[in-house]
C-alpha cells in the first residue's frame, strides 16, 4: 500500500495503541474536560512518556484541544475532544457493534452501549 494513501496515513495514526483508548475516555463520564492526571489514573499500564507523546499527537492532528489556566496555582491543563474528535465516536462503536457481531467479546463488553464503555 502506498504509505501516501488517505487510509494508510488515518491508520498510521488512530491505529497506535492507546489512541482511540484515551479519545474515548475524554468522551466517558459527564465532565468533558479531564486532566493528564485523570486520564492517567484510568490506563495504569500507559507509560507517561507514551500518554504525553499520544495527547500531543492528538492535539497535532485537531482531534483533542489542550487549555491551561494559568491564572492561579497550581497550573491547571485539561483536555477536551475537538468536533473532529466527537466524529470518531460513532466509528468506535461501528467497529465495537462489528466486534460483537463477529464474537470478539469480553465477560465486561457484550452490548454496543455498556458501561464500561459509556459509549
Amino acid at each position: 500500500m502506498n504509505t501516501n494513501c488517505t487510509i494508510y496515513k488515518t491508520l498510521d495514526f488512530l491505529g497506535k495503541k492507546w489512541t482511540f483508548l484515551i479519545i474515548l475516555e475524554l468522551h466517558k463520564g459527564e465532565n468533558k474536560h479531564k486532566r493528564y492526571s485523570e486520564i492517567k489514573k484510568k490506563f495504569p499500564e500507559i507509560t507517561p512518556k507514551i500518554l504525553s507523546q499520544r495527547l500531543k499527537e492528538l492535539e497535532q492532528n485537531q482531534i483533542i484541544i489542550k487549555t491551561t489556566d494559568a491564572s492561579k496555582f497550581p497550573i491547571k491543563t485539561e483536555y477536551t475532544l475537538t468536533k473532529s474528535g466527537l466524529e470518531i465516536i460513532p466509528i468506535i462503536k461501528s467497529i465495537k457493534s462489528w466486534a460483537l457481531k463477529n464474537n470478539i467479546k469480553s465477560k465486561h463488553c457484550t452490548e454496543t452501549d455498556c458501561e464500561h464503555c459509556e459509549l
